[in-house]
């Protein structure tokens, strides 16, 4: 299927690693141009390798998105490289998972940081461009953990909620000024991120990391995680004019791991 992505400039936050990357993938292989934003450079060289380093194709820019200024810069000097962004993916940020006896005021300020806030300021601008031009596109990665409270990623989660319901709302606000919003909800993913809830999983539980991976697959309806690939393909989808009418859209991704109807 073409996707009718060709040449169309597709601005990927967390776009160096994980998700992000498995994105930026997907999306060059349906002819687009990528712009990844992360904060750690070296990562950031590392997946220009990944994805083959075409200059006229891919750009990169170091960023710290918890900093407004610094989204906005990053916006700036994506633009100028590259052209005005017709696609934005967020994938940056992530909080901690930490179990509820371990968690402090501080913990959850930095949650709704690392995730919710590094969302929303690049969120803002690039919402407003768009409208603009009266044609765009946001497709945020979010996660299962708005929906169902787990107790080693409360905060985490309650950012999780807030993004499901900024994207909802956006696009009732931006619907009418030809601007999409979706939102994708991974469940458990083969991730770098992934060892880390591993790890306060086993914490809480007293057992080792490897027996709270083989319990996290035996709960799973599909009998394994999700590939960052998999979540690119819907990411992409979503993304393209093939889904010129699904917006504020929350899409879950968990492999039914929780059924539910809403």
């Amino acid at each position: 299927m073409d996707l009718q992505l060709t040449h169309r400039h597709i601005l990927i936050t967390g776009g160096s690693k994980g998700i992000g990357l498995a994105c930026a993938q997907g999306f060059l292989a349906e002819g687009a141009r990528v712009t990844l934003v992360a904060r750690n450079p070296q990562t950031l060289a590392q997946a220009l390798s990944t994805l083959g380093g075409d200059a006229q194709r891919v750009a990169t820019v170091a960023a710290d998105l918890c900093d407004a200024d610094a989204a906005l810069a990053a916006l700036d000097a994506a633009e100028a490289r590259l052209g005005p962004v017709d696609v934005l993916v967020n994938s940056a940020g992530a909080a901690r998972r930490t179990p509820p006896d371990e968690l402090t005021p501080q913990a959850w300020h930095d949650a709704m940081q690392a995730k919710y806030f590094s969302y929303l300021h690049m969120i803002d601008p690039a919402i407003k461009r768009m409208a603009q031009r009266g044609q765009g596109v946001i497709v945020n990665v979010v996660g299962a953990g708005g929906k169902v409270a787990s107790p080693i990623h409360l905060p985490g989660g309650a950012a999780n909620a807030a993004l499901m319901l900024v994207s909802a709302g956006l696009a009732s606000a931006y619907g009418p000024r030809g601007v999409r919003v979706n939102a994708v909800n991974p469940g458990a993913t083969l991730t770098e991120r992934l060892r880390e809830g591993l790890n306060a999983e086993a914490r809480l539980q007293g057992i080792t990391t490897d027996e709270a991976l083989d319990r996290s697959r035996a709960k799973l309806p599909l009998g394994r995680l999700a590939t960052p690939e998999e979540v690119a393909n819907a990411v992409v989808f979503l993304a393209s004019p093939k889904a010129s009418y699904i917006t504020g859209a929350i899409l879950a991704m968990d492999g039914a791991v929780t059924p539910m109807v809403v």
